[in-house]
Formats: C-alpha cells, sequence, structure tokens
C-alpha cells in the first residue's frame, strides 16, 4: 500500500482552480506512445493539454466529453508539445485502468469546479 500524501489546508485547496472543459480535438501524440494531445475549450479560451491516457482511450471517442482540468498549472513541455493544464482522471491500484473525471450532465465549459 502506498503512503497517504501530506494533508493539505484549506487554503492550499483553494489556491487550485478547477474548470469544466469540453474536448473539442483529440489526437495521438506524434512522438508518444501514450499521450493524447486535447484542444480544449475552457469558456474564455482554449487551451491544448497533453495527457497520457492514450492506452486507455481512443482519441475520437474523447471529442465533445466535458472533463475536469486543472487551469492554474504552471504549462510543462511534453514530449516537445506544450501542455496548458492537467485533466482529473481515477486510476486503478495496478494503473491497468484510468478513468476521465466528467460532469453527470452538461455544464458551460469553463464553470468552477468545487
Amino acid at each position: 500500500m502506498s503512503e497517504m500524501p501530506a494533508v493539505i489546508t484549506f487554503d492550499d485547496f483553494l489556491k487550485l482552480d478547477l474548470r469544466v472543459g469540453t474536448i473539442l480535438q483529440a489526437e495521438a501524440h506524434p512522438n508518444a506512445d501514450k499521450l493524447i494531445v486535447l484542444q480544449v475549450d475552457l469558456g474564455a479560451e482554449k487551451r491544448q493539454l497533453v495527457a497520457g491516457i492514450r492506452g486507455h482511450y481512443e482519441p475520437a471517442a474523447l471529442v465533445g466529453k466535458q472533463i475536469v482540468v486543472v487551469a492554474n498549472l504552471a504549462p510543462r513541455m511534453m514530449r516537445g508539445l506544450e501542455s496548458k493544464g492537467m485533466l482529473l482522471a481515477a486510476s486503478s491500484a495496478d494503473h491497468s485502468q484510468v478513468i476521465l473525471l466528467t460532469t453527470d450532465r452538461p455544464a458551460a465549459a469553463g464553470d468552477k469546479v468545487s
């Protein structure tokens, strides 16, 4: 069993800007077997996210899905492409399954998640 992460304060949690994002486009990363490049509508802007979910989702099946995005994460280069946020997903203990966190009903792109 893995060790539990450090406890954070409520003020630490408030630093996260979690938003509903609607996936507009998704395609396999040209230089990485496990990555998918997503174009996501966050309401006020559209962003590119790069996510390690390729073995779990087909890119075409992601288009139109609404996901939860950490919108204020610092940009990061991933195999030559910039990712401007992170999607949230659950992962089984053995990492054999990855399940995207989605909305149970339609929400507006950019809606705040709390």
